[in-house]
């Protein structure tokens, strides 16, 4: 594959065997996904962002939102309470 230098203004150009493997081309869009120390990215359809990321929470939210606020403002009393302000 290849290596780059990351810029002063972080960019990276991406290795020309790379581009041509990957076909990107100017005006692409790429999607960046870290997981543990390791950052891949991939060449995305414009039209298909959406459909790409949605769901990337489902299952990992516990509770609405609804729920969420009032825990969180309850909590917040709570601790004005102990702190008496």
């Amino acid at each position: 594959m290849g290596i780059a230098k990351v810029t002063r203004n972080y960019q990276v150009t991406i290795p020309k065997d790379v581009r041509t493997i990957q076909d990107i081309n100017v005006g692409d869009t790429v999607f960046f996904s870290i997981e543990g120390g390791r950052i891949d990215f991939f060449k995305m359809k414009r039209e298909s962002l959406l459909k790409e990321t949605a769901g990337i929470w489902n299952g990992l939210i516990k509770e609405d939102s609804v729920k969420y606020v009032t825990k969180t403002r309850e909590s917040w009393k709570r601790r004005s309470q102990r702190v008496k302000l």
